[in-house]
């Protein structure tokens, strides 16, 4: 006879969390991306539907270039983005 495999009961999100999580400072380390990244790149997150169809950022980038083109003159010169001072 064949013992069938139980299932186990899906976790709650609620029961994985703590209310208080004490970080031990001592051992981090600096972030090793952050000077690849530089201070004029915003990250985007995009859902999962939307980020297959794209293989890299470079894709994404020449999409939304594509829609800006497209875009009446009198609206891009909003969205040009504001430098820091």
């Amino acid at each position: 006879m064949k013992r069938t495999a139980r299932r186990r009961p899906p976790l709650r999100v609620e029961d994985d969390l703590r209310t208080e999580y004490d970080f031990d400072y001592s051992k981090s380390r600096p972030n090793r991306f952050a000077a690849k990244v530089g201070r004029a790149c915003i990250a985007v997150i995009l859902d999962p539907d939307v980020a297959s169809v794209f293989r890299h950022s470079g894709a994404i980038n020449n999409l939304l270039r594509s829609v800006i083109a497209a875009l009446p003159s009198r609206d891009r010169s909003s969205s040009r983005p504001r430098q820091r001072a």
